[in-house]
């Protein structure tokens, strides 16, 4: 058993099952503030009733994301002290910040949303609702920023002992915090974030127009939460490619696998479908658009764009697996964008509510953005590869080199029966959740 291996596939493992509940976060948070907008200005106890409703999804989804967020911090202690040794000065600051800047500004808050309805002034408990946003949102920036670094470094110095890279330096926080790809990526997160929890509540609002249950918070929820999965299922394609257009001038191999564009080429097609052979260069079964990457990145169908064959292969990604993931999370996105569309023409008919096909629908799809989000945190990550550090540390360099394999090995399987009984926890109190439905409000305002 190679430990190395098993050190990849334990964090992968829990870093994957952590990042199904944080997208949530994002979308909730933001419905939970429009909802308590709209109540605090129509003084209305539907949209009261329909906040409370989302807050109680949301402080579950937020208790799960901190439960299994903690493995991932011990985790560069443990197998990856190499990596935490010679980065620290740089990891550890946004780390640090987005406990002290965003976790705890989270925490306190969503307290006040779950316990403090009846106990606060109903302009505090909205100005509660704002702050549970703005923390989710500041807590993803500052893990954003911690990754982004290590796909575009900026801001540090090497320290060089014996000509032996020893450690790297913070020099410049500014430079480091707005490297290269982060804005790119944090909009990108944020966006598949919203539409992760707006389709996630769409879904639960189908559900109930279905089987004829809470109508008037159903047809509200899904007027609100579908029209905002609408509007950002179009923005994420604008999102999307401007990511790319990054990743072809700052990581050139990861858009070349992405693409398995093997040789450079002028007017490069953009692979739509394809089975990639890493070991014979070439691409099975493929169809592609000619010139369309080329017009993509640089605006002009004529345009060379780097291939593979630019690089040593020894600094290749793994190309199948780059290549799948992140073809499977556009094709994602275009299905959403097919139900957004769809959505917009039933919303014109005035048949959203009635729709039963497309209700069920919605229900099928409710969890698909957590799908895609998967998607593309592998073909990201496994992008990057052979680097946990672009071009400075590779992933085989960064492990620990005192863990064993069986050690490793006997905590991935305990990770996997511990994830295996939180989660049919979380669906068993979810599913108690929506049975329960929609609770009166007894608050004097």
């Amino acid at each position: 058993m190679d430990p190395i291996l098993l050190s990849r596939i334990q964090f992968a493992f829990t870093a994957g099952f952590h990042f199904l509940f944080p997208p949530l976060t994002f979308g909730l948070g933001l419905l939970i503030l429009v909802f308590e907008t709209l109540a605090l200005l129509k003084n209305a106890s539907l949209y009261r009733r329909i906040s409370a409703f989302v807050v109680k999804i949301l402080a579950l989804i937020f208790v799960m994301g901190v439960a299994t967020g903690i493995t991932l911090e011990f985790s560069f202690g443990t197998n990856w002290s190499n990596y935490s040794r010679l980065v620290g000065d740089i990891f550890g600051a946004p780390l640090a910040a987005e406990a002290i800047i965003a976790f705890f500004l989270e925490s306190v808050f969503i307290g006040i949303l779950f316990f403090g309805r009846e106990r606060v002034s109903p302009k505090l408990y909205w100005f509660s609702a704002l702050l549970v946003f703005l923390g989710s949102h500041l807590s993803g920036f500052w893990i954003i920023v911690a990754n982004s670094w290590m796909h575009t470094p900026a801001g540090f110095e090497k320290v060089i002992i014996d000509g032996r890279l020893t450690r790297l330096v913070l020099t410049d926080f500014s430079a480091a915090v707005f490297n290269h790809s982060t804005m790119y990526r944090f909009v990108h997160v944020v966006i598949a974030g919203w539409m992760s929890g707006t389709l996630f509540a769409a879904g639960i609002a189908a559900w109930y127009l279905i089987r004829q249950k809470h109508m008037e918070e159903a047809k509200k929820i899904l007027q609100i939460s579908l029209g905002i999965f609408i509007v950002c299922a179009f923005l994420q394609f604008v999102s999307g490619h401007a990511h790319s257009v990054q990743v072809s001038r700052t990581n050139p191999e990861r858009m070349a696998a992405f693409e398995a564009l093997w040789e450079t080429k002028e007017r490069a097609p953009m692979s739509l479908i394809g089975i990639p052979i890493q070991r014979e260069r070439r691409t099975l079964a493929e169809i592609a658009a000619p010139g369309l990457l080329s017009f993509l990145i640089h605006f002009d169908a004529n345009a060379k764009v780097p291939g593979l064959s630019e690089f040593p292969e020894s600094e290749w990604p793994p190309v199948l697996l780059t290549y799948s993931s992140y073809h499977m999370m556009i094709a994602l996105g275009s299905l959403f964008a097919a139900i957004a569309g769809i959505g917009i023409l039933l919303f014109l008919t005035g048949k959203i509510y009635s729709a039963r096909w497309y209700l069920w629908g919605i229900i099928f799809a409710a969890p698909l953005p957590l799908v895609a989000n998967e998607f593309g945190w592998i073909a990201t990550e496994v992008g990057r590869q052979p680097y946990a550090i672009y071009r400075i540390l590779r992933t085989a360099d960064a492990a620990s080199v005192v863990v064993p394999a069986w050690q490793i090995l006997v905590s991935l399987i305990t990770f996997a029966a511990v994830y295996a009984l939180l989660f049919a926890i979380f669906i068993y109190l979810l599913s108690g959740f929506i049975k329960k439905g929609f609770a009166e409000q007894k608050s004097a305002y």
